[in-house]
């Protein structure tokens, strides 16, 4: 999923990144351990339950309970596709304003699975300081960089000689999922391993304190979705002040269109 190349507007780029994703909600359809696929139907579900007479017994082949799990299942969709469309507009923004390649503004690496299997994780974007466009893009990137490295407590060796940062991005954190912390904690590790700062970018303040606080501790940057503040602090005042693009305003110009996109989703996922 990419944004159109041919369009000259941001706002018009970035939207339909949006509107995509949101799209893909509506073909929504729960599994009911039945696999993944493209879902069960209504039709299939009232024959599965009322198939099994425990649950015929109960009333549970009734279409509420298909409503019940579609709604419940298709709402963890729509906040993944939230978390997806913004992570490919943010990756256009780091484009749009550094001057990067897609393949730059993007990292990953491999790490040695069981056996002879090799496993490639990558995180959402990337700025490396050789490859940015223009030398005052690059010197506030740079100042940014030394403070944002100070600011999350890295001294010696550690605090020096870095190539740039590398984001996650999400729209938010309600999760308190250990596999998916430590694999954050993992990540930030193999980040500073090839001289980069670990940065999480959050476009809402959605995160438990604990969770912060663990990821602090392993160094990573923090950016939460407030408007105000300092930009080793704040995702917005970091893509207006470092970036150069004023994204709390995309979302405040765009945020009509982006409703009524959400609104039907939910609509659909609600039928």
């Amino acid at each position: 999923m990419v944004a159109d190349p041919s369009s000259p507007n941001p706002d018009e780029r970035y939207l339909a990144l949006i509107r995509s994703a949101l799209r893909v909600c509506l073909n929504y359809k729960p599994a009911f351990g039945h696999g993944k696929g493209d879902g069960v139907s209504l039709e299939r579900f009232q024959q599965i339950y009322r198939d099994d007479e425990f649950y015929a017994w109960f009333g549970l082949d009734s279409p509420l309970v298909y409503a019940a799990h579609k709604a419940a299942g298709g709402m963890t969709s729509v906040y993944r596709q939230i978390g997806l469309s913004c992570q490919l507009v943010f990756q256009n923004v780091l484009q749009d304003t550094l001057g990067l390649a897609p393949a730059d503004a993007t990292w990953s690496y491999k790490v040695k699975a069981k056996g002879a299997r090799v496993r490639t994780l990558a995180l959402d974007g990337r700025i490396p300081l050789d490859k940015i466009a223009g030398a005052q893009a690059r010197k506030r990137v740079e100042s940014w960089l030394a403070e944002a490295t100070e600011h999350v407590g890295l001294k010696g060796k550690n605090a020096t000689g870095l190539e740039g940062c590398v984001f996650e991005v999400r729209q938010g954190y309600k999760s308190n999922d250990a596999k998916r912390q430590n694999a954050d904690v993992s990540n930030a590790g193999n980040a500073f391993a090839h001289r980069y700062l670990p940065v999480m970018v959050l476009l809402s303040v959605q995160i438990p304190d604990n969770l912060a606080e663990r990821y602090q501790r392993a160094h990573w940057l923090i950016l939460r979705g407030t408007v105000s503040g300092k930009s080793t602090e704040s995702t917005y005042v970091f893509c207006r002040d470092v970036l150069g693009y004023d994204l709390a305003s995309f979302f405040r110009r765009n945020s009509a269109a982006i409703k009524a996109e959400t609104l039907a989703v939910f609509e659909g996922l609600l039928r």
